[in-house]
């Protein structure tokens, strides 16, 4: 279920095997292959990875750079690409694939998964267009949820056109040239935003809104080569940063926190609840800015907006958000004060982030799943509860043998499972557990 990068991959593992299961992939959007990260076409989304490491094959660390060499695009492993020659990267791995397999083995579904039903033996899909087929197993592969109603906005606020619930499936045709948008949050979405209306509407300023105010740091343009920073036995969330920082003093934090990056799945397996929750109260906006950096190029665009008047980041609190005829009035109150604010907006867009909290999902698949306890909530709220080995975690607290789930949806397992380097490995171990499970079914 989803075809964009975490369900592309997982697909194409299970038909490299070549006794392997027939494969139906199932896609909401208009294009396979791309998800909500990849189907882009403004030239000013770059990756926020160099190129030397976005190959979708660990084992094959140049699969990308050469793929860009035989499309005439060479390209240096340091440089960071558009976000759409990269979705065009994974649909071309999806037509190979398609083409190298037997007839039948591979089937593409246009359609909305709506419905899981378990049977005996598998489970039945029900698609949104009313067909439905069987299946021996299944994998979520939902990407990144959309963003849930923030503070100070209320339901029927949400339902004004000048209220943008989800940057990524927004339409901006109907947004006013001129005036103020407020952007609610100011991480890696602000920054896409920003861009994008910047060209689209340059007479529009920009308000953006967070709790600190943070916008993502930047990468520079070569290195620093990671340095290895092994976690030590007991590191809890403050003595890992009081090191950190530490660290800091005689090296670039880059290279410390590329050095952590392998850990970091383990760092936090260690952690008990009490810690993780600590960590996602006080240290998780620091953590973020820090390790999902900008290309340099972008930074550079950032700063000219800021500086230009463009875009302004502050740090504060939304106290409301009500329609007034064709716009927005928000009232906001600065970080650390007490006067409020008071602005008439053109629109405002929900840049916060991800919803992972399942009590509050609308898609009628996994609520679905949610009200039947054949998946359940992790314990931070994030995503969906998962064994180490992908398989989801029911209510009664027993895996499913035949349900899996890979991406970014199992952030409450392993944390660090929304970039390419970490959700390729992941891929790569689901679809194995799915090949043993065939195995071992038709053994019996």
């Amino acid at each position: 279920m989803g075809a964009g990068f975490s369900g592309l991959l997982t697909a194409l593992h299970l038909l490299r095997e070549p006794d392997g299961p027939r494969v139906r992939l199932v896609e909401r959007r208009p294009s396979f292959g791309r998800g909500a990260a990849y189907s882009t076409t403004s030239q000013e989304h770059l990756l926020n990875v160099r190129a030397g490491n976005m190959s979708a094959f660990p084992e094959q660390p140049a699969h990308f750079t050469d793929w860009l060499a035989r499309q005439g695009q060479a390209e240096e492993g340091a440089t960071f690409v558009t976000r759409a020659r990269y979705g065009g990267y994974l649909q071309a791995m999806l037509r190979e694939a398609a083409e190298a397999s037997a007839a039948g083995r591979l089937i593409l579904e246009a359609d909305d998964a709506v419905e899981l039903r378990p049977e005996p033996r598998g489970w039945t899909v029900g698609l949104g267009m009313g067909r439905s087929f069987r299946v021996d197993s299944l994998v979520l592969a939902v990407g990144n949820l959309p963003p849930h109603l923030p503070p100070g906005v209320d339901a029927e606020t949400a339902e004004s056109p000048a209220y943008f619930g989800d940057p990524w499936s927004a339409d901006f045709g109907a947004l006013p040239e001129e005036g103020c948008l407020v952007v609610i949050g100011a991480g890696l979405t602000m920054v896409d935003l920003a861009l994008r209306l910047a060209s689209e509407r340059p007479a529009l300023s920009m308000l953006a809104l967070s709790r600190r105010g943070l916008p993502p740091r930047r990468h520079l343009g070569r290195g620093p080569a990671p340095e290895p920073f092994a976690p030590e036995p007991g590191d809890t969330p403050r003595s890992l940063l009081r090191r950190l920082r530490e660290g800091a003093g005689s090296s670039d934090w880059r290279a410390l926190i590329d050095g952590l990056r392998p850990h970091v799945q383990a760092v936090w397996r260690s952690w008990s609840l009490e810690e993780r929750n600590r960590f996602l109260r006080h240290l998780r906006p620091w953590w973020d800015i820090h390790r999902h950096r900008l290309a340099p190029a972008v930074a550079a665009k950032l700063d000219h907006l800021t500086a230009s008047g463009v875009l302004t980041i502050a740090a504060g609190r939304i106290v409301s958000v009500r329609a007034e005829g064709a716009c927005l009035q928000v009232v906001w109150t600065p970080r650390a004060q007490r006067e409020r604010r008071e602005l008439t907006a053109a629109g405002v867009v929900n840049c916060t982030g991800p919803n992972g909290d399942l009590t509050r999902v609308s898609d009628p698949l996994l609520s679905g799943l949610v009200k039947r306890g054949l998946v359940r909530a992790d314990a931070c709220r994030l995503g969906l509860d998962v064994g180490m080995d992908g398989r989801l975690i029911g209510r009664d607290g027993a895996a499913n043998l035949d349900l899996y789930a890979v991406g970014p949806v199992t952030r409450g397992a392993f944390w660090e499972i929304t970039s390419v380097p970490d959700i390729r490995v992941q891929a790569a171990q689901c679809a194995a557990a799915i090949l043993e499970r065939a195995r071992t079914r038709l053994a019996s």
